[in-house]
Formats: C-alpha cells, structure tokens, sequence
C-alpha cells in the first residue's frame, strides 16, 4: 500500500506552512524527515494522517484519494490503515496499558486480549499490563505507544519525534522497538524527527524547507534527484 503526496501544500490564511511537496513511500519503506524547527514538519504528518486539511495537492493510500473523503470515512480509514506515535506518548491515564494498546482494535470492534499481551512483551513490557501510565517512566510510556499503534497491524505507521522526550540510551532503545516492530509487521514507517541519529536508521532521509522536500545529503542517492 504505497502513500502518495502530489505537490501537497498547506496555509494559514496567507502564510505558507510548506509547499510543493512530492513523495512516493512504498510499502514497507521507512523515510525520515528532517529540517529546522517551526518549518512544518508536524503539519505534515498530520496532513498524511488526515487529521489535517491540505490547501492544495494531493494524498493518496493505495489508490485512495484522502481528500476526497468527509470526516467520517477519514476516521473508519484512519482506524484501519494507520498508526501513530506521538512525542508527548498520548496514552489515556484512566486507562491501564493492556487497555490503552487495546484500543484501536476496541474501535474496530476487534478485541484480542492475546494480540495485545503478544505486544507488550515485543515491546519489553509483559507483566506490565494492569499498571496505570502514571506508573511508568517516559520510556515505558513510548513503549505502550509503540504497541498501540501498530496492535491492529496498520499498513502505515506515523512517528513525530517519537525519542524528543527521552534521554539518548532510552531514545536508542525506543527506536530499535520501533524500527523492529514496523520491519516484522511490514508497516510503512514514515518518521519526522530532529535526530541526526534516528534518522540515519531510514532507508531515506528528506529534508523540508518552506520550498518543499528533498533528499538530505545523509541519503544514498543524490540531492538531486526528485523524492519519489
């Protein structure tokens, strides 16, 4: 299930956040973005979630045009084909954490108590299943993000500066998680990041400007070349 961006640009009022944006991700890819703060790279991700509204271009998911979809059918597709790894972790505190990695397979009426036991241990967390996230440490917390977006096996999988609030032994550690599930899962990982470090794990690594994305020159191939 390939993702892909067609000239995507994005406004508020006449300020641009990017523009020009081109990218073809196929599946089972794993592409980080980089670039300088405030240039709009969150705003992109969550234009390729379809949580976010585009003022130009397009988005397609396996021939599925998002733009062309109400906030109804965006929700259904988001619940299916998607995974989301936050920086601030967003894990619900009411919850414990065998329920909040059961969540989205609640909302595809779907329970699987076992898929969720199986994902807390890939992710070093078994036995853990009935703690609060208040008894957990930042770490443990991005581990049940980790697990809770990809427990329903999404196609695709968003992380936004998943190690930001983490010390860099721990950072490490999530991003091997991370990098390990996807691969087992064959999910598209697509990673925005201001990590030198995270980003090099990618098979590709672009950069964004107000311009648009290029490769960075960390990647394999030339700057030259169009994203694709």
């Amino acid at each position: 299930m390939s993702l892909v961006l067609h000239q995507l640009g994005k406004r508020y009022g006449d300020t641009p956040v990017f523009s020009n944006v081109s990218l073809t991700v196929a599946p089972g890819e794993f592409v980080a973005i980089v670039g300088e703060s405030g240039v709009g790279k969150s705003s992109l991700l969550n234009c390729m979630a379809a949580l976010d509204d585009w003022s130009e271009g397009s988005i397609t998911h396996d021939g599925v045009d998002l733009g062309t979809l109400g906030e109804v059918p965006r929700a259904h597709w988001r619940r299916e084909h998607l995974g989301f790894v936050f920086q601030a972790f967003h894990v619900l505190p009411h919850l414990d954490v065998a329920q909040n990695v059961g969540l989205p397979l609640l909302l595809l009426n779907r329970p699987d108590p076992a898929r969720v036991e199986q994902m807390l241990d890939a992710v070093g967390l078994a036995g853990l299943g009935g703690r609060l996230p208040a008894q957990l440490s930042g770490g443990q917390l991005q581990r049940v993000a980790i697990a809770r977006a990809l427990v329903h096996r999404p196609r695709l999988l968003l992380a936004d500066e998943p190690t930001g609030n983490l010390d860099p032994s721990t950072a490490a550690l999530v991003m091997d998680l991370l990098e390990q599930q996807a691969a087992e899962s064959g999910a598209t990982l697509i990673l925005v990041t201001h990590s030198a470090h995270a980003a090099a794990r990618a098979s590709r690594v672009l950069h964004l400007t107000a311009d648009g994305l290029r490769l960075s020159p960390q990647a394999s191939l030339s700057t030259g070349q169009t994203p694709r």
